[in-house]
């Protein structure tokens, strides 16, 4: 093979301001269809294209494609000032007009890439530019209030945000630096904070973030806007799902920070989508990974998913290339020999049994959504408390109460994080030393006799009162091994002021009890006899989310004097129905096997 590279192109946007843009192309007369990635994480940069989450940029230039790669405005080569989606709907528009207009593109363009490299996909698409053909979303959201700054409950992603932000700010800097402005005594605090994430987590309040303010100033609106208003529905691409005519291959982890927004994206645009097109073309890969590198092979510390489970199993470079044949080359002949592209949108990775399967669509048709009820005589704290999970509700009337210090929140371990964080790693964590906190309560079902899978969106309802007029109540799914590995599958929290709206918050009035709606996200594990199913509840999982203070007031600007203590409670009985809704569905028996 062999190709022509064109490095640092100038592409002028409508204000004069150029983008710097490298072209990959075949060495022959073209004209070729172009898939373009927008970086704010360096064009030149090889880890980049060798993510093995992203496609193989040669394999795309070799079966006939110019591969475009662009440094977003204030980036690496790009001038300008980097402010995070602001400008990312316009320059992508433009872009795509001036690849259109090349001579050796044949007009139809395609875009791919990953976390912010899907905003950028996301922002454009919702323009509706004439050249876009398809989109290739890698682990990312057409929501960013839903993540990954923040989550459909209203609590601040802290470990997304401020990870983020440091780096964002440092990379900044580093411009800065170069230009002979900036103050090297930032650097210095800004890898501190990213070499100890505790100095970036536990100070109070979270809003005085020092350098990554000063060379990032959005992490500072970020902070100042915890409820999904104009600010986030300036860059949220799927309100506008009506207007987005392109087709998209959306790929996910289930332990990653984007798993609940990649579904909702697909599951929106096969809905609402702009054009026939759009929602037929949709595809859904999903498998047993998380956002941060070097978990690629599908192997954990406490859980391993076997050979099956690496992203190279998952094939996802062919599965761009028969993506992007189909919809921006127009090779509609090519759906009929794959299986997979019409009869099976869907492919994901089935926990418990280890193994990949095609589906017709997203949620799983025939999904029984089961209740599962809290039950026990009001003493669940810890695992080794008296808390029961059952399909019968109990007959008893009972209260399980904690304390909820935010100065002693529960530590995250594992599950959807950004980054690793002191003392674990994110995806499939033992939960066993956070069951022992007697803020921790846990509801646990008897040994299983039959598996169960559980495979779809999972809720949890409960009722629930404070001492506090706001407060944070969290959930997690957990599969309890028989050596006793309790291994996190899901989690979400709910802000108690966001519980009707996240738009319009309501405080709470002490002691009066409220039905309280958490969106624990998604899995598909099949819990294998023997197992058993364990939900957690709590008040906090720090840093994955931020410490409510439980003032009542503005949580990030709340110092450590400020904090209130909350007594809180989870009523459950024939009166106040608590319970954890699971997706259930029936397969064959012989998926039952149990997992090497």
């Amino acid at each position: 093979m062999t190709f022509v590279v064109e490095v640092d192109v100038p592409v002028p946007m409508r204000d004069g301001v150029t983008l710097a843009t490298n072209v990959w192309r075949p060495q022959s007369p073209g004209p070729f269809p172009a898939l373009l990635v927008r970086t704010p994480y360096g064009k030149d940069d090889a880890g980049t294209f060798g993510n093995p989450k992203l496609p193989d940029v040669f394999a795309l230039v070799a079966a006939g494609y110019a591969v475009v790669a662009q440094d977003v405005r204030g980036t690496s080569r790009s001038p300008g000032v980097f402010v995070p989606g602001v400008h990312e709907g316009d320059d992508g528009v433009d872009t795509l007009a001036w690849l259109a207009d090349q001579p050796w593109c044949d007009g139809a363009v395609g875009m791919w890439g990953g976390s912010y490299m899907g905003f950028a996909q996301w922002e454009a698409a919702a323009h509706t530019p004439a050249a876009l053909r398809a989109i290739a979303p890698v682990m990312t959201s057409a929501d960013q209030y839903g993540a990954p700054w923040y989550s459909g409950g209203g609590a601040l992603s802290q470990d997304a945000v401020l990870t983020w932000a440091t780096l964002a700010a440092l990379r900044n800097l580093r411009r800065d630096l170069t230009a002979g402005q900036g103050d090297p005594a930032d650097a210095e605090l800004l890898l501190a904070g990213l070499a100890d994430p505790r100095l970036l987590h536990e100070p109070f309040p979270i809003a005085e973030q020092g350098a990554a303010s000063r060379y990032l100033p959005w992490v500072s609106d970020v902070l100042a806007h915890p409820e999904r208003d104009a600010f986030w529905q300036r860059t949220a691409a799927i309100d506008h799902a009506a207007r987005i005519t392109t087709p998209a291959l959306h790929v996910g982890g289930w332990y990653d920070v984007f798993a609940g927004e990649t579904l909702r994206s697909y599951t929106t645009m096969r809905r609402h989508g702009g054009s026939a097109a759009a929602r037929d073309g949709q595809r859904l890969v999903m498998g047993p990974w998380s956002h941060a590198d070097g978990t690629d092979l599908g192997t954990y510390p406490d859980r391993s998913f076997g050979p099956a489970g690496s992203i190279k199993a998952a094939g996802v470079t062919e599965a761009h290339l028969r993506f992007f044949d189909r919809w921006v080359r127009g090779r509609d002949e090519d759906a009929a020999s794959d299986p997979r592209d019409e009869a099976h949108r869907v492919r994901i990775f089935v926990m418990g049994i280890d193994e990949w399967r095609d589906e017709v669509d997203w949620p799983l048709p025939g999904t029984r959504y089961t209740d599962y009820f809290l039950g026990g005589a009001g003493r669940a704290n810890t695992r080794t408390g008296d808390g029961t999970l059952t399909r019968a509700v109990s007959g008893t009337e009972a209260t399980d109460t904690y304390l909820y210090d935010p100065r002693r929140p529960v530590p995250t371990v594992g599950g959807a994080v950004l980054a690793a964080v002191p003392g674990t790693y994110p995806g499939p964590a033992d939960q066993a030393e956070v069951e022992t906190r007697d803020d921790v309560l846990c509801y646990t079902g008897a040994p299983l006799d039959r598996p169960v899978e559980v495979t779809g969106h999972v809720t949890l309802v409960l009722h629930v009162s404070s001492s506090a007029t706001d407060t944070d109540f969290t959930g997690k799914l957990v599969d309890v091994h028989p050596d006793g590995r309790a291994i996190l599958l899901c989690e979400g929290v709910r802000r108690a002021r966001y519980r009707a709206s996240l738009t319009e918050p309501a405080l709470l009035t002490p002691g009066d009890v409220y039905a309280l709606t958490i969106d624990l996200g998604a899995t598909s594990n099949v819990f294998l006899p023997g197992h058993r199913i364990r939900l957690e509840v709590s008040s906090s999982n720090f840093p994955r989310y931020d410490r409510n203070t439980n003032t009542g007031g503005v949580i990030a600007s709340d110092g450590e004097d400020d904090v209130v203590v909350a007594v809180n409670r989870v009523h459950h009985g024939p009166s106040r129905l608590s319970r954890l809704v699971l997706p259930v569905v029936d397969r064959p028996a012989e998926q039952s096997a149990v997992a090497a």
